[in-house]
């Protein structure tokens, strides 16, 4: 969930504490990973419905959702969840997501086993996540959905990059934590990799992060936000 490298942490290396027994704090960016309410449903909330999900996956053919901050896969695990109960037969999932600081298989399984709702993906993630994860890990998590977790920082990752994606997660840990990951260079290189009438969705509604998604070319909505949260921003990428 991170993009700039914090002072005493070494590349590479997550560096957790562990709140009320299951729920990751990063150390580095002094944030916890996700709301303390109930992260899975603050994804539901933020991130499938900001992004008109599942409605937009109802198609034949790929989908293909980018995430700035892949952390525990919780995410993923939902997105996945709700997918397997309500995409057609002829569609595929692509779920590729920007992390600097992967996390070990042990921790996300701490940190995944919170919610019972995604076991099976919990499982599946688990199972298939390597030892010492970098560069580009690409698994196929179970026919027609696919994982890749780009390891290394958001924005060097992005300038490689060319295809672009339907749907943005913009997932970072908070913007007064980690401005790095809400710059407007980096905003500039979502829009870039997002396809016509794709959309993004974000928990964050700090004024600099609204400003440069507009900049970037986005529009942008202003929303309630997760368990009394005021706003969250969510919008889209015209089509001309």
């Amino acid at each position: 969930m991170a993009d700039h490298d914090p002072e005493n942490t070494p590349p590479g290396e997550t560096v957790l504490d562990w709140h009320e027994g299951d729920m990751p704090y990063s150390r580095a960016f002094d944030d916890h990973f996700y709301c303390r309410s109930d992260g899975r449903l603050e994804c539901g909330h933020v991130f499938l419905s900001g992004n008109d999900l599942p409605r937009r996956w109802q198609r034949p053919g790929p989908f293909r959702i980018a995430e700035l901050g892949f952390g525990t896969g919780l995410n993923l695990c939902e997105t996945w969840r709700q997918w397997r109960e309500t995409a057609p037969g002829d569609a595929s999932l692509f779920f590729t997501s920007f992390e600097r600081f992967p996390m070990a298989r042990a921790d996300i399984d701490r940190a995944l086993a919170h919610w019972p709702q995604i076991d099976r993906e919990r499982a599946a993630l688990t199972e298939k996540w390597p030892d010492a994860p970098q560069g580009r890990v690409e698994i196929d998590l179970e026919p027609n959905v696919h994982l890749t977790v780009v390891c290394g920082a958001a924005l060097d990752s992005l300038h490689q990059e060319e295809a672009p994606f339907d749907t943005w997660y913009l997932d970072g840990f908070a913007p007064s934590r980690n401005p790095d990951m809400w710059s407007a260079e980096l905003m500039a290189e979502v829009c870039r990799l997002t396809a016509a009438d794709g959309r993004f969705a974000t928990y964050a509604a700090a004024g600099f992060v609204r400003r440069n998604l507009t900049a970037a070319g986005f529009t942008v909505e202003r929303r309630p936000g997760f368990a009394g949260k005021r706003e969250m921003l969510c919008g889209g990428k015209p089509a001309s």
